[in-house]
């Protein structure tokens, strides 16, 4: 039985908390299919379906690759919220989320403690290692690991792994080997742009929608 049956018309001056409830749903609905952003994403959505594991470079993918150091040597760095709904969303629906990356960072400890990763490599040199030793212990194909990164560093596992992605300001070699280039930049909901379009691959998106709604 749809909502609709149970959102009878108020006849009111005033819509119903049911009736504002279902126009906010529409709308947000409406919202999500011109967020699909024609053939190219969806054009990724047979790629992105069979991704079990998400793996995350972090400066400049995470965040927007600034690294500030106080006086005290502390290095500091900024991440976006709607990029860690995004991971949890995918944890949600049994996606494994991780981080490899170069450097080292107390930063990117504690955020990977409040995301609940399990996962997370820093200090890794040869990300391709890192990889390999990912598909043994969990069991996974190339085909099943998705991977996002904006530079250099990162083509070696954007070739190899099942779906290649990118931010807005990635590199133009990176740009041009990768599945998916996404419309924001890194540090700045890029990842959560990547997450959406998992979900959407496992038709996940619009059940998770609608928990936020009700």
């Amino acid at each position: 039985m749809s909502d609709k049956e149970f959102c009878p018309a108020s006849g009111g001056k005033y819509p119903s908390d049911c009736e504002l409830t279902e126009a906010l749903r529409n709308k947000a609905m409406s919202r999500q299919k011109v967020d699909e952003r024609g053939y190219l994403w969806k054009s990724c959505l047979p790629k992105a379906e069979p991704v079990k594991l998400l793996l995350l470079d972090v400066d400049g993918v995470l965040t927007d690759g600034t690294i500030t150091y106080t006086h005290e040597g502390t290095e500091l760095k900024s991440f976006n919220t709607q990029d860690g709904l995004g991971i949890r969303l995918l944890q949600e629906i049994g996606v494994e989320v991780g981080l490899i990356t170069a450097r080292r960072s107390e930063a990117v400890t504690r955020r990977a403690q409040d995301l609940g990763l399990k996962h997370v490599y820093q200090k890794a040199g040869q990300k391709l290692e890192v990889f390999e030793k990912l598909l043994a212990e969990l069991d996974l194909t190339p085909e099943e690991v998705a991977y996002m990164g904006d530079d250099w560093l990162d083509l070696p596992l954007l070739t190899r792994v099942g779906f290649s992605s990118t931010v807005a300001n990635g590199v133009p070699e990176v740009q041009k080997v990768v599945d998916f280039v996404t419309k924001r930049s890194g540090g700045k909901g890029a990842v959560r742009e990547l997450c959406n379009l998992i979900l959407a691959a496992k038709g996940k998106d619009r059940e998770l929608l609608e928990r936020y709604l009700k």
